[in-house]
C-alpha cells in the first residue's frame, strides 16, 4: 500500500470509493470533477490517497486558506479499515500542511458518523463543545445526495 499525494487524474477511483460507501454525501457540484480538480489546483500538495494493487482504497480532501487547514471527505474502503490507513493519511496531510506553515487543521464530521466520530477521538483529535457551526449556501444547485 502507498499514501501519496492526489492529483487529478485520481479522480475516477475516488469517487468510485465515494459512492462505495454507505452513508457517504456527495455534492453535485463541489465534488464533480471540476470541483474537485479547482480544490486541488488550489491546494496541490495537501490532498492524500492510499492506494494498493492499482485501487484507491483511501482519500482525505485537504486544503488551507493560509492559517488553518481543513480535511473534507475522510474516508476508507468499508472493507480495508482498521489498518491504520486512515491515521496514516491523516498524518501524511498533516505534514504536508505544516510545511506549508499551517499550524492547526480541523474536520467535520456528522454527528451520525459513529465510525468517524469514534476514529477521531481515538487519534488525539479535540471534540469541540464551545462552538457552533453555520455554514450558507451561496449556489442551491450544489446539493448534497448521501449513499444508501
Amino acid at each position: 500500500m502507498e499514501i501519496r499525494v492526489m492529483t487529478i487524474e485520481d479522480y475516477p477511483k475516488v469517487y468510485e470509493l465515494w459512492m462505495g460507501i454507505h452513508g457517504f454525501g456527495i455534492r453535485s457540484m463541489d465534488d464533480s470533477r471540476e470541483g474537485v480538480e479547482k480544490f486541488i489546483k488550489r491546494n496541490p500538495t495537501t490532498s492524500v490517497v492510499a492506494e494498493e494493487d492499482g485501487r484507491i482504497i483511501g482519500a482525505i480532501l485537504c486544503g488551507h486558506d493560509g492559517r488553518r487547514g481543513c480535511f473534507y471527505h475522510v474516508c476508507v474502503a468499508e472493507d480495508k479499515r482498521k489498518r491504520g490507513i486512515g491515521k496514516q493519511m491523516a498524518t501524511f496531510a498533516m505534514h504536508a500542511l505544516q510545511a506549508e506553515g499551517i499550524n492547526k487543521v480541523s474536520l467535520i464530521a456528522f454527528k451520525s458518523n459513529e465510525v468517524g466520530n469514534k476514529f477521531w477521538r481515538s487519534v488525539g483529535w479535540t471534540f469541540r463543545e464551545d462552538l457552533n457551526y453555520y455554514d450558507f449556501t451561496l449556489n442551491e444547485a450544489n446539493i448534497t445526495k448521501f449513499n444508501q
